[in-house]
């Protein structure tokens, strides 16, 4: 992964990189069998999953950004829904 630092949430970066769908829904739990560990309570907020600025960096959101897509909570509050950014070259 880009950096030089040591992100918990690279499982996921390494899953999206291998991911072919341009858009896909995942559970909360099908995301933490993919990291190997519970996801916090605030991943219940939909700000939680895309929030990422240099005030508060947010490692699952530089995750998913890196990979090249895009997260928002669903409305029931328990899915994630990923889109690629199609401004990102296709990586298969």
């Amino acid at each position: 992964m880009a950096g030089d630092y040591e992100n918990k949430y690279e499982p996921l970066y390494d899953f999206l990189m291998k991911e072919t769908r341009d858009d896909f829904i995942l559970t909360f739990e099908e995301i933490e069998e993919i990291i190997g560990f519970d996801l916090p309570r605030s991943a219940k907020r939909a700000e939680w999953w895309d929030d990422d600025t240099p005030e508060h960096p947010r490692e699952q959101a530089q995750a998913i950004h890196q990979a090249g897509y895009d997260s928002r909570r669903t409305p029931d509050g328990t899915k994630v829904r990923f889109r690629r950014l199609s401004t990102l070259p296709r990586q298969r």
